[in-house]
């Protein structure tokens, strides 16, 4: 079963009603950033690529840690195109998304449904009972 995406603010607009020529090259990701809000983070903004900006993401998506690091950013750690030091492989998550998944949008996507996974992890952990230790 797969996590519904959540709906965040797409700046350009509904991407449902895009005209997208080339898909591949529309979602093509190659390093995420939060956007500014003067010196600092903005953290409900990330910048997916040149033609996608998601605003409105909840910040409370970010309270889901997973090994020490929110698991949104754990997406966007990963999701990108990166070349590895040592052995000189280049790691591409469009391929993945192209050649695995059969879409394009498949790392915007999964960090859609990673926001919702988060905040409903923290909702089901929020409300859990106090544990009592002896």
């Amino acid at each position: 079963m797969h996590e519904q995406a959540c709906p965040v603010t797409i700046k350009q607009g509904d991407l449902r009603l895009a005209d997208i020529k080339d898909p591949e090259a529309f979602y093509r990701v190659t390093k995420w950033a939060f956007g500014k809000a003067g010196k600092e983070k903005d953290k409900t903004t990330v910048i997916y690529n040149a033609n996608i900006t998601m605003q409105d993401v909840p910040p409370e998506a970010y309270d889901y840690v997973v090994n020490g690091k929110p698991a949104l950013e754990w997406v966007m750690e990963r999701q990108v195109v990166k070349t590895d030091k040592d052995s000189g492989i280049e790691n591409d998550a469009n391929r993945y998304a192209i050649e695995t998944m059969n879409n394009p949008a498949y790392p915007l996507e999964l960090f859609q449904r990673v926001i919702t996974v988060s905040l409903r992890t923290m909702e089901i952990v929020r409300g859990l009972p106090k544990l009592e230790v002896m």
